[in-house]
């Protein structure tokens, strides 16, 4: 993996895990936590989406790898919600209605 394909994954994970942050409305951290929160959330959403026989959404391939991003915000929004169970942590948004 090249410099500039880690960089790619990176940012795609940090935005899939920001949109995570923002769906759930708890924010463990910065953008780094984020990029943590996204690249496991495509690893527990691609695992969950293989296993269901899931079809494709809006891959992107890294050096001839596909992540699918919307497996990947999905993994990350349940990541997030088992992580805000067990933490007492983060910033927590409330929505007033």
């Amino acid at each position: 993996m090249t410099l500039l394909d880690f960089v790619i994954l990176l940012v795609v994970g940090a935005i899939c895990g920001a949109i995570a942050e923002r769906i759930v409305g708890y924010y463990p951290g910065g953008f780094f936590a984020s990029a943590a929160i996204g690249f496991i959330g495509a690893l527990f959403g691609d695992k969950i989406a293989h296993y269901l026989h899931l079809p494709t959404f809006l891959a992107v391939n890294v050096e001839g790898h596909p992540i699918e991003l919307v497996w990947t915000v999905l993994g990350a929004i349940a990541l997030l919600l088992i992580v805000r169970l067990f933490r007492r942590g983060g910033t927590y948004i409330h929505r007033h209605t």
